[in-house]
């Protein structure tokens, strides 16, 4: 059997098109829309990411609301934050930056967040529209990043065998809802599926979103098949995602790198997701 030299899906481009094709559309707005960020505590991977999104913001034109409680803050404070914010008609969209320190209890902060403004899409209510295919759903934005990727790519997603590894709520379970929706036939598998080597042997299209360096190695891929990598694990100070990137690109048709791949259209489809929010509004 030959070997594939893998086509790599360049998420930096996909994402500056999607960043100026928000920009454009910001513009022509009667005001701009409002972004509301939360950190919470001193976590440097977050306060990284946290800062990249107001930066994108800024580009954009998305009126950025940044607040710092302090990692000592208490539920009941956080609570009475974010209801300040669903109440704030210059606010759009509620990110609240997790993971949460550990004395806090992430859920009922969730559920609290107006669910028009819910651009994470994280709330029961938004979870509950996609599974439901609905289209006023606010998808989460890693996996409306993905599909955002396959659709730029142009992989056929309509029939495909898909295979989805994790079952988080921000990845694995609204991605399979996504690509269900679009009409593939999905696997879902996790840390207890057996014969996992062999299920991803027969997908069209595989995502590994375990949190698991290296899970994916070539010998698990169909030949041609579309690999995309949503693993960001730091390994001897390295990122690297969870796809073994070097024996994989030797049979994968496409595949996303770690940096560069999924990452930069997390980011991108925020903005999308705060922009829908406030048309939603106008």
């Amino acid at each position: 059997m030959s070997a594939v030299a893998a086509r790599i899906i360049d998420g930096k481009a996909v994402a500056a098109r999607i960043r100026e094709r928000v920009r454009e559309e910001v513009a022509a707005l009667p005001s701009p829309p409002g972004l509301a960020t939360i950190l919470v505590g001193d976590d440097p991977a977050s306060a990284v990411y946290v800062r990249m999104k107001r930066e994108d913001s800024a580009e954009v034109g998305i009126e950025s609301f940044h607040h710092e409680p302090g990692g000592e803050a208490s539920q009941e404070e956080l609570a009475a934050l974010i209801e300040s914010l669903n109440a704030d008609d210059r606010v759009h969209g509620i990110l609240l930056q997790l993971p949460l320190p550990g004395h806090l209890d992430q859920d009922p902060l969730i559920g609290l967040i107006d669910p028009l403004k819910d651009v994470d899409g994280l709330t029961p209510l938004s979870a509950g529209l996609l599974a439901q295919g609905r289209r006023e759903a606010l998808a989460p934005c890693t996996p409306a990043g993905v599909m955002e990727l396959l659709r730029e790519a142009d992989v056929a997603v309509e029939g495909a065998r898909a295979v989805v590894i994790g079952r988080s709520i921000l990845v694995g379970k609204p991605l399979a809802a996504l690509l269900l929706a679009a009409n593939a036939t999905v696997t879902h598998c996790h840390s207890r599926t057996r014969d996992l080597a062999a299920i991803c042997r027969e997908a069209d299209i595989l995502v590994a979103a375990a949190g698991q360096p290296g899970l994916v190695s070539g010998e698990m891929v169909a030949e041609g098949a579309v690999v995309i990598d949503v693993g960001t694990n730091r390994v001897d100070g390295k990122l690297v995602g969870d796809v073994d990137f070097d024996s994989v690109s030797e049979r994968a048709g496409a595949l996303t790198p770690v940096p560069g791949g999924v990452g930069p259209m997390t980011r991108a489809m925020l903005l999308v997701n705060t922009l829908a929010a406030a048309r939603s509004r106008v």
